[in-house]
């Protein structure tokens, strides 16, 4: 096991990991920005090193920085959380050359993943069900219209470097292909420096499906389940549920298999999340990340297993401590995103929280790096919070959940809380009636 742990991370992740590391008596290190020197998770940590000015590129995105904190300090691995440096592969490989682990896959893993054309040939190769659509980069108009015309309008033009709806349009008939291409190509370049696309068949009306993996690196994989992420705003989770309210049993089973077998036939290590459109019964597989979830306590809360600990243990090389038959679901769990934000426009509201008040009970979990006092800084993504409710059934978690946003407060900042409030009591929520394309609709008819 680690003697000292290097949390490359800030706010609530930084703090999740540092919990986790120690109840398993690891030592922590944290890096911070001059902005977060105020910090909890700084407050809390063993030892803390100042990597820099408040931008993300001088500081939590400063690979230099962190591998000379980790040398300073003699922390003999990285936990990277999610974001900034959680999936980059130069990062993972300049760890291992320095004998510092890297607690995620391997750079080639991160690679492959993150590429989404290779990534859609890999889910392939590996028996994962895809989207139809081209097989690799689209280079032209005329390449474009064929392949168009072979899967049938609508269809979607995805950056392949792409990430948070960047670089991603949809053409519903030929005549708006040209201009989607052209889009998306632009998009695509100046987000990433990469224009390549893809075309893939666009799902009218689908649920946003994920699945929960592990790989030991040595040829075992297993599945903690799915998630149901499809409340999303601008192609960004807003509300996630574990297990789904659309899958039975049955289905659960056969693609947490398939999805287990993937891993270990890849020889991937550590933790992952396999994410699929699911529409009509058939699942198409996405993209992967090569990370932990921002949503992954629901997963916890549904089969009890802390799966940072997990990824410790398999990162020092310790394997799995489950197999697939050990891991249980039991109950119901929904988590939401507390965001400083204007809760109908969603503008950033950075700030200082005057009044900071946190729910309580049986079934519920707060995981926030924030307090009374503390000065939001404007430099960062707005996640201040994440609300985490669970019950032996859905309808106990959706009551549980209403009755612990009534007791939430935050106060001298907006907030989404007012969101979540109303969300609660909507009928196609309480019936988990619900696509990726809803929540836009909700709220749309509500400005």
């Amino acid at each position: 096991m680690f003697q000292k742990i290097l949390i490359a991370n800030r706010g609530e992740i930084a703090l999740r990991v540092l919990r986790a590391c120690k109840e398993l008596g690891i030592q922590t290190v944290v890096v911070h920005s001059t902005a977060d020197a105020d910090a909890m998770h700084v407050r809390l940590a063993d030892e803390s090193v100042c990597i820099g000015p408040p931008p993300s590129r001088d500081s939590y995105l400063n690979i230099h920085q962190i591998v000379a904190a980790c040398e300073i300090t003699g922390a003999d691995a990285v936990h990277p959380g999610y974001g900034f440096l959680s999936e980059n592969a130069k990062f993972a490989d300049i760890l291992v050359a320095h004998n510092i682990t890297f607690i995620g896959p391997s750079g080639d893993h991160i690679r492959i993943m993150g590429d989404k054309i290779e990534a859609k040939r890999t889910a392939k190769r590996l028996g994962i069900p895809v989207v139809p659509g081209s097989d690799g980069a689209v280079t032209d108009e005329k390449e474009a219209k064929r392949i168009a015309a072979e899967i049938g309008y609508p269809v979607i033009i995805k950056a392949s470097a792409g990430g948070g709806g960047r670089g991603m349009k949809v053409a519903l008939t030929e005549a708006d292909l040209d201009i989607a291409l052209q889009t998306a190509r632009s998009e695509a370049g100046a987000a990433f420096g990469d224009d390549a696309v893809y075309i893939e068949k666009y799902l009218q009306k689908p649920r946003h499906i994920e699945v929960q993996v592990f790989g030991d690196g040595f040829g075992r994989g297993v599945h903690f389940g799915e998630r149901d992420c499809s409340l999303q705003r601008r192609h960004q989770k807003v509300w996630e549920e574990a297990n789904s309210p659309a899958l039975n049993a049955e289905e659960r089973s056969r693609i947490g298999g398939i999805c287990a077998k993937a891993i270990a036939d890849l020889g991937y290590s550590g933790a992952g999340t396999i994410e699929f459109l699911y529409e009509n019964g058939e699942f198409y597989f996405i993209e992967m990340n090569t990370r932990l979830q921002v949503e992954h306590p629901v997963t916890e809360a549904i089969t009890g297993i802390d799966l940072v600990h997990e990824q410790i243990r398999v990162a020092s090389g310790g394997g799995l401590s489950v197999r697939q038959e050990d891991i249980k679901f039991n109950g119901h769990a929904i988590e939401c995103r507390i965001n400083a934000e204007d809760p109908r426009t969603f503008t950033p509201s950075p700030g200082t929280i005057t009044h900071f008040h946190t729910p309580g009970g049986l079934g519920i979990r707060v995981d926030s790096g924030v307090y009374s006092g503390y000065k939001i800084p404007p430099y960062y993504d707005s996640l201040i919070g994440k609300l985490i409710v669970h019950g032996r059934n859905r309808v106990e978690c959706m009551m549980r959940l209403r009755r612990a946003l009534d007791e939430f407060v935050v106060d001298g900042i907006k907030t989404t809380l007012p969101l979540f409030r109303d969300l609660v009591g909507n009928a196609d929520i309480a019936n988990g009636d619900y696509d990726i394309h809803w929540l836009e609709k909700y709220l749309a008819k509500e400005e």
